[in-house]
C-alpha cells in the first residue's frame, strides 16, 4: 500500500521480486542476485508467468482506483468556474499597466508589488473590486446550485468517491486473493526447504 494513501492498490511485481520470495532462506541479496543472472530463461519462466499474472492483477485494481480523499481529485468540466476575489480583479485590472511600465519585471515582483498597492487601497478604493467578486460569487452560487438540481454537478460525490467505493469492493476480494496466493507462496517454501533436508 502507498504511505499516503491506504486505499491505493499494491503496486505490481516483477518475476525477480517473485523469485526473490522462493529464495529468502538463502542469503539473501547476494546469492539471489548472483541467481538470477546464471539461470536460464526456461528456469526464468515460472517467476514471468507470476509477473505476467501479478501485472494483470495490479492493472486491474489500477483501472478502478480513484484517489482518496486527500488526493486530488478529477475536476468536472461541466462546474462552474470558482469567481476570482476582489483582489485578483484588482491585479487583472493592474497587471497589463504594470508590464508595460516594467517590462522586464518578474512575476514574483510584479505580485508583490500588486499586493502592496493593494494593501496601500482604502477601503472606498476597494469597494468596487469587492463589490465585483460578491456579485461573481453569487452568480457562481446560482449556477452550482443549477448544476446539482439537474444533477450536473455533485462535488462530494463526484467519479472520485464512485470510483473510491469499487475499489473497496474490490479491495476485499483482493485481500481473499492474495491470501490464497501468500498460502500457495507459504506451501511451495515448505516443500522446497523439506527437499533441502
Amino acid at each position: 500500500m502507498a504511505k499516503g494513501d491506504p486505499e491505493k492498490p499494491k503496486g505490481k511485481m516483477s518475476a525477480y521480486v517473485f523469485f526473490v520470495q522462493t529464495c529468502r532462506e538463502e542469503q539473501f541479496s547476494k546469492k539471489c542476485s548472483e541467481r538470477w543472472k546464471t539461470m536460464s530463461g526456461k528456469e526464468k519462466s515460472k517467476s514471468d508467468e507470476m509477473a505476467k499474472a501479478d501485472k494483470v492483477r495490479c492493472d486491474q485494481e489500477m483501472k478502478g482506483y480513484g484517489p482518496a480523499k486527500g488526493g486530488k481529485k478529477k475536476k468536472d468540466s461541466n462546474a462552474p468556474k470558482r469567481p476570482p476575489s476582489g483582489f485578483f480583479l484588482f491585479s487583472s485590472e493592474f497587471c497589463p499597466k504594470m508590464k508595460s511600465t516594467n517590462p522586464g519585471i518578474s512575476i514574483g515582483d510584479m505580485v508583490k508589488k500588486l499586493g502592496e498597492m493593494w494593501k496601500n487601497l482604502n477601503d472606498s478604493e476597494k469597494q468596487p473590486y469587492i463589490t465585483k467578486a460578491a456579485k461573481l460569487k453569487e452568480k457562481y452560487e446560482k449556477d452550482v446550485a443549477d448544476c446539482k438540481s439537474k444533477g450536473k454537478f455533485d462535488g462530494a460525490k463526484g467519479p472520485a468517491t464512485v470510483a473510491r467505493k469499487k475499489v473497496e469492493e474490490e479491495e476485499e476480494q483482493g485481500d481473499e486473493e492474495e491470501q490464497r496466493r501468500m498460502n500457495k507462496q507459504t506451501v511451495y517454501l515448505s516443500k522446497k526447504k523439506k527437499k533441502r533436508k
